[in-house]
């Protein structure tokens, strides 16, 4: 865990032709990052500024999903590493707007003066080419991809297509691109044709918690993700259905208003299986309701078709709870190993719910594997990375943007 320590910080504004508000906010000194910039002087640096413009339901609660935490995250510690953050939550059914939130993107990015520089959350600024691509002529872009458009699960192949189409001369266009895994990295290099050395990682952090009880050491399961086909649910129902001679429950915390007709078929589900005392759609949780569910966890699992991290991985070992989830994306790399060479979790093949369900059958059934399961866990949340970290990645990345972009010079 990186431990920041707050040493004295002076600010001073002086008159600014062109910035929000007319000044120039100065920060003198900046936090010592201990653990990540071991013998670190305190480092003088002006604070510049960067518009983030991200979707319109960022700061809702009842639609959490990680790539609105990681935004309103970094948002807040990138002024740790010299920059100011001006967000642009602009509404929207990203990445398909309606001609009003076209109109309003347009109008967000063409009302920033010459030479700003803008990153932008993938999800809106991927589908919209037409209007993010002139852009690139005056102001300084970078795009943060949390999820590639067209892997979505369940799109019709034509849209999937298109969408592709688009994301592509986006990212082809814009000087940097963020990723939030080396997986990811990868994937955006190879699909799109992308120059390697344009793309950049920027991985989630997490924050160390209290290490969870759990119920009994075993029976209790917790998936958090938002209740869409692409995270999967079904699959962990009928592998659930499989083992009910095993004394478990099993709680899905998530958002349940993306796909509702994903989620009534999940009912159908539970009811066919006669599951519903024994597996609950929470809904979305946060805060202290959230710290709750992971402090009565004994086991993580996600069944997700494609992620490009993980967060609710690093979640769950942030508080010393394994992970039972498909290898799929950049799932492996969020449950990592332990500084001894451990590994903290089980993966298993997608679409391959037999395969979950055995390995819940040695869930339970193994104490040797649960206790190594457990001992894994918290090695690797010893190690996890803070998100001091990932503000100092996304910030090397807009320190590197081009100083004027095309037209400007």
């Amino acid at each position: 865990m990186t431990d920041v320590t707050l040493e004295k910080i002076e600010r001073v504004e002086k008159p600014m032709p062109g910035v929000p508000g007319g000044v120039e906010s100065r920060l003198d000194y900046l936090p010592v990052q201990h653990s990540a910039l071991k013998n670190a002087e305190i480092i003088p640096m002006s604070l510049r500024s960067v518009h983030f413009v991200m979707p319109g339901g960022v700061d809702d609660p009842t639609v959490p999903s990680g790539g609105n935490a990681y935004d309103r995250r970094v948002s807040l510690d990138l002024a740790g590493f010299g920059w100011q953050v001006h967000q642009h939550a602009v509404p929207g059914e990203w990445p398909r707007p309606s001609a009003a939130a076209r109109a309003e993107l347009a109008r967000t990015l063409r009302d920033l003066p010459d030479g700003t520089i803008v990153l932008l959350d993938g999800l809106v600024a991927c589908g919209v080419p037409e209007i993010v691509v002139p852009e690139t002529e005056r102001l300084s872009l970078a795009v943060l991809v949390h999820l590639p458009l067209g892997d979505e699960t369940g799109l019709d192949p034509a849209a999937a297509a298109e969408l592709d189409a688009k994301e592509r001369a986006v990212l082809r266009a814009v000087p940097a691109v963020v990723a939030t895994s080396d997986w990811a990295v990868r994937r955006l290099v190879s699909h799109h044709g992308l120059a390697p050395d344009r793309v950049h990682v920027a991985a989630p952090g997490a924050d160390i918690a209290p290490l969870a009880p759990g119920t009994d050491g075993v029976s209790r399961l917790l998936c958090v993700a938002a209740v869409t086909p692409r995270k999967g649910q079904h699959r962990l129902i009928e592998a659930l259905a499989t083992v009910t001679e095993l004394p478990w429950s099993c709680v899905c915390v998530g958002g349940l208003t993306h796909d509702p007709q994903y989620v009534a078929s999940l009912r159908v589900l539970i009811k066919k299986y006669g599951l519903q005392d024994r597996l609950h759609l929470a809904g979305p949780q946060a805060g202290a309701e959230l710290d709750a569910s992971y402090h009565a966890a004994d086991l993580m699992v996600l069944t997700s078709y494609a992620e490009t991290y993980g967060m609710a991985v690093t979640e769950a070992l942030a508080r010393g709870i394994p992970v039972l989830a498909t290898d799929v994306g950049g799932l492996p790399e969020a449950v990592g190993r332990a500084p001894d060479g451990g590994v903290p979790g089980i993966l298993v093949p997608p679409e391959d719910p037999a395969a979950l369900a055995a390995e819940l059958r040695g869930w339970f059934g193994e104490a040797d594997v649960r206790r190594r399961l457990k001992a894994a866990a918290r090695g690797r949340r010893a190690a996890l990375g803070g998100w001091a970290a990932t503000a100092r990645s996304l910030a090397g990345v807009l320190g590197r943007l081009p100083s004027e972009p095309r037209r400007v010079a």
